[in-house]
């Protein structure tokens, strides 16, 4: 028997979709504006830069609402695509990203779509039984509460490595997992 799509336990794979859905169309925007090698994920960024001035790679993912690894990764990418530059801060552990000319130049067109998905978005929440926004937000909150993979050891115990204080094993943790089938000796 075919499993359920809509199943809890496939919500993963059907939120990967929605986002595939909802990146893709932004990025198909990005193209109709002849945006070439922007990324959906780049314009806040551009847009908190602008607002704040040259920022830390830690203060960007406060203001975008990422985690600082994301954030990292985008500046990365957003550095290679010619967007901002990295220059070390006070601190030799900190990075200050600074916006490119070219950056500045896009931000016009970066504004007016952003205003405009921020509207399509608000549209797309009408649309449903409960505003996807204060979904996500929620879930985010709950999983900083208690971490899916928490949860899941929660309800299977026996799936998930626990580790001591000491950073052994802890009972019940050695190699007695469960191995997928096909893998069993």
């Amino acid at each position: 028997m075919a499993a359920d799509p809509s199943d809890p336990a496939r919500l993963g794979t059907r939120l990967r979709h929605l986002w595939e859905l909802l990146d893709g169309d932004v990025a198909a925007v990005h193209a109709d504006l002849g945006l070439t090698g922007m990324r959906p994920r780049y314009a806040p960024v551009l847009i908190a830069l602008d607002r704040l001035g040259p920022a830390s790679i830690r203060t960007l993912a406060e203001a975008t609402g990422v985690t600082h690894s994301a954030a990292s990764q985008t500046v990365a990418r957003m550095v290679t695509d010619g967007l901002v530059t990295l220059a070390p801060g006070v601190d030799a552990r900190q990075r200050i990203v600074t916006s490119t000319d070219r950056a500045r130049d896009l931000l016009p067109v970066l504004r007016a779509e952003d205003a405009a998905t921020a509207r399509a978005a608000r549209g797309l929440e009408a649309e449903l039984a409960y505003p996807l926004s204060r979904l996500v937000d929620e879930a985010l909150a709950a999983l900083r509460r208690r971490s899916m993979r928490q949860r899941i050891a929660d309800v299977a115990p026996d799936l998930v490595a626990t580790h001591r204080a000491d950073g052994g094993p802890a009972a019940g943790a050695s190699g007695d997992r469960p191995q997928p089938p096909g893998d069993r000796n």
